[in-house]
């Protein structure tokens, strides 16, 4: 839907799996074989798999200053349960949380969120306020107070919208 680029580091997985649901059409790429294959999930994975993107976008949501789309799950409490550890690198002795575990999809999203709060880009991921799509993007605007997905589609709808609802 988007014409951004991909964020950056391990939030590509987290904008990724937020972006699995197309609200406008409904459609959900964790329906298909290969949408589950992506993240490593077999059908029984995927009530989870769902409360987690939603409580995801929620976060997102509120990064950018929205209110949850509905009543979710808090985040926190979801990865709480998430096993992480301090991998060191025996070469330069650089650290990093990690998954305990690399198969499940929950203790990777928080391996993601836990390098973003290190690296300080976590707040950059947002959904776009527009309530047909709430798409994650990364915002790469200077000032961090990007919007919407895509200027270009989300934006200058909710332009239009305002410029029609001012003449009306």
């Amino acid at each position: 839907m988007s014409g951004r680029s991909v964020a950056p580091g391990g939030l590509a997985l987290v904008e990724s799996l937020v972006n699995t649901l197309d609200l406008e059409s409904g459609g959900d790429t964790l329906d298909t074989a290969e949408g589950r294959a992506r993240f490593g999930l077999t059908e029984d994975d995927l009530p989870r798999s769902r409360e987690l993107r939603e409580s995801l976008r929620a976060t997102l949501l509120a990064h950018a200053g929205h209110p949850p789309h509905r009543e979710v799950t808090p985040l926190g409490e979801l990865l709480a349960a998430a096993p992480l550890l301090v991998a060191v690198d025996e070469g330069d002795g650089s650290a990093r949380l990690a998954p305990a575990d690399s198969g499940p999809l929950l203790s990777r999203i928080a391996a993601a969120v836990a390098e973003a709060l290190v690296a300080g880009t976590w707040d950059r991921l947002k959904a776009c306020e527009s309530a047909t799509c709430h798409w994650a993007y990364y915002d790469r605007s200077p000032a961090g107070r990007g919007r919407w997905c895509s200027m270009q589609l989300c934006g200058a709808r909710a332009k239009m919208r305002r410029y029609r609802a001012k003449g009306a």
